[in-house]
């Protein structure tokens, strides 16, 4: 059988906010399993290609496959079922299968849609493996864990234990050319070394599909995988994708120990826990080519904060923040606005507090509930989401009003955040001096998509 996986066009900028534009990780996964046991695949990434409608349709004419899977994340659902409409359209003959995270948890929604034929729930990479060789032999669909098609629900394949069995992404598939990570000119990609969140914050839409049990991958396997990015395809920046990258740093010391011994000439950034964090750890990661750190912050209010089941404090978020300046690191700020219990005070607070942090980057969100998370669960029962279009599930639109603030207070809010602390004087000159005209770029893009 012959593959087509399509990562949907996008009409809006929101999908490419602050300059990253990456590539679609699980479909390459996928596709690589799928390479592996011998099955023709290709993937149509019309996102990053900036891809038409009509040229997806000759795309899909052209591929003839047998198979189209459609990958879909909340905000991205119109356009996925679009696609999958399109792909009935062009090739009747053609199964339209449809995974991620909204799929995974709405499939009943998905399926009430008769261009729609499969939806996989959870981790696909062996469910897809499954649903083909079944296909292929006639067999019967009701034995393939983890998917719902019609008013059938198989029940959920385990999660998987050993994730060095995997192949790597099937990069070669992808257009590496049009993936870029805050508007730097530089070859870029991501890995995932790690699956599985112990912390549960509430609103986790990742922990919510891959579990909470940390499963990880191998130090030597990750930087084989790097190694391979590097020396085979010129790679120049990587950025690890994982819930938490510190979440063990001793594992963290040993990865970039290895980095370091094979010589590996290639800048990376990750995502980290504030409490992860100290001076010989974030040293470590600097000497080995790390250059950003994406760091969850939320608010400037504990009691938020516990609400979230955040597990830190005011203080150590402050810590992490003065000893990344001090180690000259890149930070990326990322914060929650509109989380319920929210004032105008605290939201105050907070874009101040943000500001006393001195992040090289800050994320202002609107509080967004995503189906699968316990946030999403509250929020539904005690009739809190206001907004029911799921393509304004971007983070930049309101979706929940609180006590004190209206939708468009929370907007207004978000705007004068990102304002705020962008426009200041002081730090565009200090920026500036940092990065150049990456953040004149960065800059252009906020305002452009706040507005």
């Amino acid at each position: 059988m012959k593959v087509t996986f399509v990562n949907p066009p996008q009409t809006s900028s929101k999908y490419k906010f602050m300059g990253v534009v990456a590539p679609p990780l699980g479909m390459a996964y996928m596709a690589a399993v799928l390479e592996e046991n011998g099955v023709d695949v290709n993937i149509i990434d019309a996102s990053a290609m900036e891809m038409s409608w009509d040229t997806l349709k000759k795309e899909l004419k052209l591929s003839n496959p047998d198979i189209i899977a459609i990958t879909a994340l909340t905000p991205t659902i119109s356009q996925a079922l679009k696609s999958a409409k399109l792909g009935r359209r062009t090739c009747p003959q053609a199964m339209v299968v449809m995974g991620g995270y909204h799929p995974s948890f709405n499939f009943q929604e998905i399926l009430q849609k008769d261009y729609v034929d499969v939806v996989i729930r959870g981790e696909g990479e062996y469910t897809m493996l499954e649903l083909v060789k079944t296909l292929e032999s006639g067999g019967d669909l009701s034995r393939v864990k983890g998917i719902a098609w019609g008013d059938t629900v198989t029940p959920s394949r385990p999660l998987i234990s050993d994730l060095d069995e995997l192949p790597l992404p099937a990069r070669h598939l992808l257009p590496l050319e049009n993936y870029t990570f805050l508007n730097l000119k530089s070859s870029m990609t991501t890995m995932i070394t790690s699956r599985g969140c112990p912390m549960q914050c509430s609103f986790c839409a990742s922990a919510a599909l891959h579990g909470s049990k940390l499963r990880l991958r191998s130090p030597e396997s990750i930087v084989d995988e790097m190694e391979y990015l590097v020396n085979e395809l010129g790679i120049e920046t990587i950025a690890f994708m994982d819930d938490t990258f510190t979440l063990i740093p001793h594992r963290v010391k040993e990865i970039c120990q290895l980095i370091k011994e094979r010589n590996l000439d290639v800048f990376w950034g990750c995502t980290a826990r504030v409490d992860t964090l100290n001076e010989e750890i974030i040293r470590t990661m600097r000497q080995a080519g790390c250059i950003t750190i994406f760091m969850g912050v939320e608010s400037a209010d504990q009691q938020l904060l516990d609400g979230m089941n955040k597990k830190t404090t005011i203080n150590r978020i402050r810590k992490a923040f003065e000893i990344s300046r001090k180690e000259k690191m890149r930070t990326i700020a990322s914060v929650v606005l509109g989380m319920p219990g929210d004032t105008y005070s605290s939201i105050k607070n907070t874009i101040n507090f943000v500001q006393e942090l001195k992040p090289s980057y800050a994320i202002f969100s609107l509080a967004t509930p995503y189906p699968g998370t316990r946030f999403y669960h509250q929020a539904f029962e005690e009739n809190l989401i206001k907004v029911k279009d799921w393509s304004k599930f971007t983070l930049l639109s309101p979706i929940m009003e609180t006590v004190e603030c209206s939708l468009d207070d929370l907007k207004k809010m978000q705007k004068k955040a990102f304002f705020s602390f962008y426009l200041r004087p002081s730090y565009i000159i200090h920026q500036v001096r940092m990065d150049g005209p990456v953040l004149l770029k960065t800059i252009a893009a906020v305002i452009r998509q706040v507005i």
